[in-house]
């Protein structure tokens, strides 16, 4: 009999955002996460400790999918940003250092904890409010019959990511490939709903950068087929591509034993039976003037040789991936039955024709409305080509994401640092009914608002990774970038020459004032003006509803955590 231990009773933690233990994993989390951020921001490497695949980047995905964290408390944290991530694809990192933050200088104030999650709450209401209102002075709207904005969405998306390893050059040229595949995935004739179509990502490793394009339709490999040999494929009297969508494998293996019992009579080959059966598929197909065959799994190589000498392509293997946009793109239904088979399940084509890319072959199936389209995707290595691919999945969900909701922010901490103005100006006047109906003194309002901007402004800072001076300004309250080398007394004006985001120019006696400020320093700040110019070339901007969920997550989490009294642990 094996030895019995006793359970053991599940562990008690009060008050677990007073411990030590915590507020050191908070700040190595926190200084981990600013050190990634931002097109500046430092590469970490990820790997389990026993070997295996090392993973190389600074995205929040990639890094918080595999960190280990063992502090309950924190694992809210992250299972919350995740959560965003998963949702938005953007501003991963914007909302896990926001929340650390918060929940660092929450937990340092001597207000109750019940108390400070009233007043934020409001001030994420003032937040809100102001970026979704007209007169909000740090975003910008989105004309989709002027591509130059969606062009700086794309851009600022690939240049926060270092790991892709990207020059000026590729970055313009990636950008154009992805607004223009965005484009390809919308559809042309809208009835009701519009429904955008998809962008499949062909991987193509060790070639340049500048080798990538895009195409519309879909390319599945085919390594079977032979470049030289011209292309002849069966069409329909309407000039189309018939095409057959089978999801069910083709390759003529018997009924699996695990499948239940099968009685055969004396003499019967079930090997015999199922091509029979295959083949009779074939004819019916050549009698439906199929001209392509694509099969998620095996087909046979007799079924194969007879669809050849009937001029009809057979692709197999394409892949469970494949199946919902080439149904989508094709219009065709898979088929699921071998011995089911009705014309209905067919769909049609425009042309079929075959593309090389390095040393792969694709048949290249091209649709008569296009909202499917392959992006030809290259990169000089592995590693490079997963941030990548993963960069340019991203600036498409931005870009689907702005479709529904055509507003972009301004970026380089530039939305963060005019928040942070706009709640010191608001909260500065507000009427003394406001602070009744939240149960709190102005006092402490004014406590708990400072720390909700310095940590605005703490995100901002954390782009900076080269130990140069932060600024914002007195008239928009935008952040400027001082470059390292210049002493504090220096006159700022002479430094600096664009905010961070690139929409405000230094043309103006503008007011300066340091980044991060000091806690509990007097403030007075005018409501942060507009900026006159609306667009620009090479604006940084970021996804408008990415980054308010960001905002909203981020407190609202930081809320969670700081209304934490116990924390129970099971031991066994």
């Amino acid at each position: 009999m094996s030895r019995l231990e006793a359970k053991k009773p599940p562990l008690f933690i009060s008050y677990p955002l007073t411990k030590d233990m915590f507020s050191r994993s908070l700040s190595l989390l926190s200084r981990l996460l600013k050190s990634c951020y931002g097109p500046a921001g430092r590469l970490k490497q990820l790997h389990n400790g026993v070997g295996g695949y090392v993973c190389t980047t600074s995205q929040s995905s990639a890094i918080l999918s595999r960190l280990s964290v063992s502090d309950p408390v924190l694992s809210v944290l992250t299972a919350s940003v995740q959560n965003h991530i998963s949702r938005f694809s953007d501003c991963g990192l914007f909302t896990a250092i926001l929340c650390c933050s918060l929940v660092e200088n929450f937990k340092s104030l001597n207000v109750a904890s019940h108390t400070i999650i009233k007043i934020s709450q409001h001030l994420l209401s003032l937040c809100m409010d102001y970026l979704k209102s007209e007169a909000c002075g740090c975003r910008v709207s989105v004309d989709f019959s002027n591509a130059e904005t969606l062009f700086c969405l794309v851009r600022s998306v690939l240049t926060s990511k270092p790991a892709c390893m990207l020059n000026r050059t590729e970055v313009d040229h990636l950008t154009m490939l992805v607004v223009r595949a965005f484009i390809f995935t919308v559809p042309c004739h809208v009835e009701t709903s519009a429904v955008l179509g998809k962008c499949v990502v062909v991987p193509v490793k060790g070639r340049r950068v500048l080798d990538s394009t895009v195409l519309p339709g879909l390319l599945i490999e085919a390594p079977e087929i032979q470049m030289a040999k011209p292309l002849t494929v069966k069409r329909a009297c309407s000039n189309m591509i018939k095409i057959a969508l089978f999801c069910v494998s083709m390759s003529g293996d018997c009924f699996s034993t695990e499948e239940g019992t099968v009685t055969v009579h004396h003499g019967i080959s079930l090997e015999t039976s199922e091509l029979n059966q295959l083949l009779a598929v074939a004819r019916q197909l050549v009698k439906d003037e199929v001209g392509l065959v694509v099969c998620q799994k095996v087909i046979h190589p007799s079924l194969k040789q007879y669809l050849k000498e009937s001029h009809v392509i057979v692709v197999d293997r394409a892949g469970l991936s494949l199946m919902e946009p080439l149904s989508r793109m094709t219009g065709s239904k898979p088929i699921a039955s071998i011995h089911l088979l009705s014309s209905s399940c067919y769909g049609s084509l425009k042309d079929v024709c075959i593309e090389s890319f390095a040393s792969k072959h694709f048949v290249h199936l091209i649709p008569k409305d296009t909202v499917v389209c392959s992006l030809i995707l290259c990169n000089r290595n592995e590693t490079a080509w997963e941030e990548l691919k993963h960069a340019c999945e991203t600036a498409e969900h931005v870009l689907q994401l702005t479709v529904k909701e055509p507003l972009a922010l301004l970026g380089g901490g530039c939305t963060e640092t005019h928040l942070a103005s706009y709640i010191r100006h608001t909260s500065c006047s507000l009427s003394t009914g406001t602070f009744k109906d939240i149960d709190c003194s102005r006092t402490q309002y004014q406590l708990v608002a400072d720390v909700f901007c310095r940590s605005l402004e703490s995100v901002a800072c954390s782009l900076n990774h080269d130990d140069g001076e932060i600024l914002t300004d007195m008239v928009y309250g935008h952040c400027w970038f001082v470059p390292s080398g210049f002493p504090s007394v220096s006159n700022w004006s002479d430094l600096v020459s664009k905010c961070s985001c690139g929409i405000n120019g230094n043309t103006e006696n503008l007011s300066w004032r340091l980044l991060p400020c000091q806690s509990g320093s007097p403030m007075i700040q005018d409501c942060p003006k507009e900026s006159s110019v609306k667009i620009a070339d090479f604006l940084t901007l970021d996804c408008f509803a990415a980054k308010c969920s960001g905002l909203q997550v981020a407190l609202e989490t930081a809320n969670l955590i700081l209304d934490l009294s116990y924390v129970i642990e099971d031991q066994n």
